[in-house]
């Protein structure tokens, strides 16, 4: 493998053209399950962030020290440590946050996401482009199910950013946003797992729809360069 670490291309992978939930389509059971407000979904992906940062870290460290025989478990008993860390600062520090998300937490030991930066990247990366491609992994993962939060909370109460002071203190309770007012209908068929599916589908082909008009416009610049340089071409020719 060369040397040279692309950041941009670690960057661009995480948070679009391979991020885990709407490309990857890994760890749906909490982006379906707990994503039913913002704050909810903050504080998920907030502990799959640091859960992942922390995995990629320590597999970099030892990634010359652990044979091919061990390798996968090793690799899950570091991220269970990880998740097991996370689980203990939640609880100091936001224990009410911890009790609605419940079986979610210990739950991301499971996220096939986690492992899969372990051992596709952290084992083969040095320490640094390591730690940056679990932040910008855990990063994209973390605002999709804070979009699809956003959206639930939205269309499911009119409401924005409610309970934002179980994660940020007393402070946050004024981050309160009632964006349509009290004769708003209610969608509560958004707070359940269909519209949290539903929500995702719509993400996802929002990203195929843009990723589709890039494609097209690269596509036409390539082709307009091909032509400019076949007219040069002919014209050095013909002199």
């Amino acid at each position: 493998m060369s040397n040279a670490v692309n950041y941009k291309e670690i960057t661009q992978k995480g948070l679009w053209s391979n991020n885990a939930a709407l490309v990857q389509l890994l760890g749906l059971c909490p982006l379906l399950a707990v994503s039913s407000t913002v704050v909810n979904a903050l504080g998920l992906g907030l502990a799959t962030l640091i859960v992942l940062i922390i995995s990629n870290v320590v597999v970099s460290l030892i990634r010359h020290q652990v044979s091919d025989a061990v390798r996968l478990p090793a690799f899950v008993m570091i991220i269970a440590s990880a998740v097991t860390c996370t689980e203990l600062l939640m609880k100091a520090f936001t224990y009410e946050l911890y009790l609605i998300l419940g079986i979610f937490i210990p739950l991301i030991v499971t996220n096939c996401a986690v492992l899969g930066r372990a051992d596709a990247f952290a084992s083969k990366n040095k320490l640094l482009p390591s730690a940056v491609d679990g932040f910008m992994m855990g990063m994209g993962f973390m605002l999709v199910l804070v979009c699809v939060g956003a959206v639930r909370e939205l269309l499911g109460t009119g409401h924005l950013f409610a309970d934002m002071q179980l994660l940020f203190g007393e402070s946050a309770r004024s981050w309160h946003l009632n964006v349509f007012g009290s004769d708003f209908p209610n969608v509560i068929f958004a707070l359940l797992p269909p519209g949290a599916f539903i929500v995702v589908g719509f993400l996802i082909a929002a990203k195929n729809t843009i990723d589709a008009q890039l494609k097209k416009r690269a596509d036409a610049r390539k082709a307009q360069v091909t032509k400019g340089s076949k007219r040069v071409r002919t014209t050095g020719s013909v002199a």
